[in-house]
């Protein structure tokens, strides 16, 4: 992996990603829209927001980079363009990192924004402090962003894309926590949540909601990184050329 190739790809995707203001507005708006619909949902119930608020602040940015970059991404392939740069000395791990990269920046962006907007606008109250509130999301943004790149790879439309979302996102938000505290679900379904990686960025949300400290937020967090750069190597293995 070249550094100056891959800082060159992450500037060229910025560089587009400038040019859509479409694409802009959905990472870094439409999960502060989502949040306050649901702080709104539950205005006349005191203490809701508090307890599910957390958890969706992990949940939004998630989808939401999962969409934009598996199709940003299958995008390139099938307009050719991810062709034409592989016949430059630009290798699979230089355009990989280079998008997480960018879309890494983007994903800081849109979390920074959401738990702001969470946080001063909606009135969420954690006993923990905001900036690991903000750290945890920035860290689900960016491995929705990982997700989004290694499926992209086994894509071959746009629309196969966004269906991966029952198989790769659904699962997750199911047996992640959100609905029901894992060790009380069934057996299976407790050791399947175990290897979903959303299930840890629910735990360390859920730890820095609590006002817990230490092992209890970073040791999720640092699984949550494991599973992160996994999908990234895979994806730089399995990724294709043009879209046959």
């Amino acid at each position: 992996m070249n550094g100056v190739r891959t800082l060159a790809t992450a500037t060229r995707v910025l560089r587009q990603l400038s040019h859509d203001p479409r694409s802009i507005a959905l990472m870094l708006v439409a999960p502060s829209l989502l949040v306050g619909l649901f702080a709104w949902l539950f205005s006349d119930q005191d203490g809701v927001f508090d307890i599910y608020g957390p958890p969706i602040l992990a949940l939004f940015p998630f989808i939401i980079m999962f969409l934009i970059t598996s199709i940003t991404t299958l995008r390139e392939r099938r307009s050719g363009t991810l062709e034409r740069l592989m016949t430059t000395p630009l290798g699979k791990p230089d355009f990989i990192v280079g998008y997480a990269i960018a879309f890494g920046f983007m994903a800081m962006l849109q979390a920074l924004v959401t738990v702001s907007f969470a946080v001063w606008v909606c009135g969420l109250d954690t006993d923990g402090p905001v900036w690991q509130l903000g750290l945890v999301a920035v860290v689900d943004a960016v491995l929705g962003m990982a997700l989004g790149l290694l499926a992209s790879a086994f894509a071959r439309t746009e629309f196969q894309a966004v269906q991966f979302m029952p198989l790769i996102v659904f699962p997750q938000i199911l047996l992640g926590g959100l609905f029901m505290p894992r060790d009380q679900m069934p057996e299976a379904l407790e050791v399947i949540s175990a290897f979903l990686p959303l299930s840890y960025a629910i735990d360390a949300i859920n730890a820095v909601t609590a006002g817990d400290e230490g092992w209890d937020v970073y040791g999720p967090l640092l699984i949550v990184g494991a599973f992160l750069l996994g999908s990234l190597i895979l994806a730089a293995l399995t990724l294709r050329r043009r879209t046959p």
